[in-house]
């Protein structure tokens, strides 16, 4: 192959003004990188060397280099300066000319991959067998009762717990730790917990209460044939903790009660029903039914056998509501924290009265304005605002489910279009941070938008005596805490332990789906420069963890985790399924891939 000098000069003289470049950018952030934790110190100027070779559109510069058979800087962002100058060196010597001593006193590349590594065990542990990319998994309420859940997720390849205090209370909070350290204690297994802190979230408020019913149904095939009987247990109401498949009893007594005894009713649409008791132990006994049957509170069950029995079903819990949006519906959404309401509706069908939601933040309505696209529930209904008042705002859907979508209470409110003047720690985030202080290991800081809200939390923790022991993961969410990634990493670093999630849901409203996937590519980028072990997060293997059954893209999906140091996954009725596949995917993937190539044109709107 013959090699053109003056094509190798042309690179020489890009490499030069890039090299050029970092030492201006050195010696201009110099005080910058003197403030981080001496532990970080060689990562933050790393930071700053790659984000002055980021200032290059460089590809066409990666396309020669590749027909010379060298390295296109696809994976040096953990040591870019290193590479840029070994590239150099070589280039010079086919030209005849010796940088060698250019490349004295230089992080050595072995050094930058060696150090993400050491970062991403000291704040998220150990990864399981096989694979180097961590798994972490969203606890659900019923961790906290359910020992065996919790100890089947670590058996599965759970390395990291996360609870959102977001949702339920200390006390909760409290029993899942207890379970999560017994069950590691039993596997002898490293855990590391990791708490959310709920940080100033638009969320949907609260949504009136359905009715107290419970349903048992039988499966069914596609001509309606029983395929398997509805089942349910019946407990004492003393004993009743929440679950779709337990009816509380509350008079009546269950022990007298005998296998193949049928009991029968009349249920809460008058519909004459029966059901025959399968298996007794103790006080909780198993039933089932080929019919759809609907309990409510007080609705009496009649068993005969030797003599008449008489159960009357206790307390039920109101079932969820949600609001069912459609294309061209209106919704208005209440400042004042109102209980949400369906639509009313004609008896021919028409809507009389548009369904109402209130919105939990009402500071918002400081800056949002007419026109301003607003979307509900991670992207899935999304609205224009066509009207703003002191009272509400009314919003009409332009994207739902054909036959419509549910919007249930507590589901987040992104305003893409909306600059918000609000971010940092809540008053719940403060009274929040001193359980998590006390219990986890890591702390998950939602909404960063800036370097100022890291200065907030650490003088929070400051306070508390944790800064140095405590595990900061810094949630980016937001279009203006990716544009100010740097300066929030370069704030980060003066504390030891860190980490950056890519809150894939909020960040892809946020900034556009058009632009999600080269965003986060470009944050794994940046983090990998500052050798700061990334999560990815949202939605991964979401159908699987929710119904049981993956879909082809989240598989796909899952394999570019290993872009990632670690993988979040969320709740779910099969979320043990999905830790399990993401485990093998994991382990098998991790043979034969490392990080995928990447052209790197200038970086746009992400500045040091």
């Amino acid at each position: 192959m013959k090699i053109k000098k003056e094509n190798i000069f042309g690179i020489i003289e890009q490499l030069d003004a890039i090299i050029g470049s970092m030492i201006e950018d050195e010696e201009r952030l110099k005080e910058t990188v003197e403030n981080v934790h001496p532990y970080h110190e060689k990562s933050a100027q790393n930071l700053i060397n790659y984000i002055s070779f980021r200032s290059f559109d460089v590809r066409a510069m990666q396309k020669q280099l590749k027909n010379l058979g060298l390295t296109r800087f696809a994976h040096a962002e953990g040591h870019i300066k290193a590479s840029v100058l070994t590239i150099r060196y070589l280039l010079g010597l086919a030209v005849e000319e010796n940088q060698k001593d250019a490349l004295k006193k230089q992080w050595s590349i072995k050094k930058g991959e060696k150090l993400l590594k050491s970062n991403t065990k000291n704040l998220l542990g150990i990864a399981g067998k096989d694979r180097r990319v961590r798994i972490m998994v969203t606890q659900p309420k019923e961790a906290a009762e359910n020992y065996q859940m919790v100890k089947r997720m670590l058996e599965k390849g759970m390395d990291c717990a996360r609870i959102n205090c977001a949702h339920d209370s200390p006390e909760v909070w409290s029993k899942i730790i207890l379970n999560i350290k017994k069950a590691a204690g039993e596997l002898d297994k490293e855990v590391k917990i990791a708490m959310d802190l709920a940080g100033p979230k638009i969320r949907t408020g609260k949504i009136l209460p359905g009715p107290r019913v419970l349903r048992c149904k039988p499966k069914k095939d596609n001509l309606g044939k029983v395929i398997e009987p509805g089942k349910l247990i019946l407990v004492p109401e003393s004993e009743y903790v929440y679950s779709p498949d337990v009816l509380p009893i509350k008079s009546g007594d269950l022990k007298t009660l005998k296998v193949d005894q049928v009991l029968s009713l009349v249920d809460a649409r008058s519909k004459r029903r029966q059901l025959i008791v399968t298996d007794c132990s103790g006080d909780k006994v198993e039933v089932e039914t080929m019919q759809t049957i609907y309990f409510e509170p007080d609705l009496v069950l009649i068993g005969t056998l030797d003599e008449t029995l008489e159960l009357i079903v206790g307390e039920i819990p109101p079932k969820e509501n949600a609001l069912t949006l459609r294309i061209g519906d209106e919704l208005w959404i209440h400042k004042e924290h109102k209980l949400g309401r369906p639509a009313e509706l004609s008896s021919d069908g028409v809507m009389t009265k548009p369904a109402t939601i209130s919105c939990q933040m009402p500071e918002v309505f400081e800056y949002i304005h007419e026109g301003d696209r607003i979307f509900f529930d991670d992207g899935k209904i999304a609205g224009t605002i066509t009207e703003v008042n002191e009272n509400l705002f009314k919003v009409k859907i332009t994207l739902a489910k054909e036959n419509g979508s549910k919007l249930r209470a507590e589901k987040g409110i992104n305003f893409p279009d909306t600059r918000l003047g609000f971010s940092g720690l809540t008053a719940k985030d403060r009274e929040d941070l001193v359980f998590v202080a006390k219990n986890a290991d890591i702390v998950n800081f939602s909404f960063v938008n800036g370097p100022g809200d890291v200065e907030q939390l650490y003088m929070e923790l400051d306070k508390l005596g944790v800064l140095e022991k405590l595990g900061v993961i810094l949630k980016i969410e937001t279009q203006f805490g990716f544009e100010n990634l740097v300066p929030i990493l370069l704030e980060a670093m003066k504390t030891e332990n860190i980490g950056v999630m890519i809150a894939r849901g909020d960040l892809a409203i946020e900034t556009g789906w058009e632009n999600i996937g080269q965003i986060q590519w470009e944050m794994l980028s940046i983090c990998g420069a500052a050798h700061v072990p990334v999560i990815w997060a949202t939605q991964v293997l979401e159908n699987l963890a929710k119904s049981g059954l993956p879909s082809r893209s989240e598989i796909t999906d899952a394999t570019t985790a290993l872009k990632a140091e670690c993988v979040m996954l969320n709740k779910g009725p099969y979320i043990t399924e999905a830790i399990s596949l993401l485990n093998v995917i994991l382990s098998k993937m991790e043979s034969s891939q490392h990080k995928n190539e990447s052209m790197l044109p200038k970086l746009g709107t992400v500045q040091i």
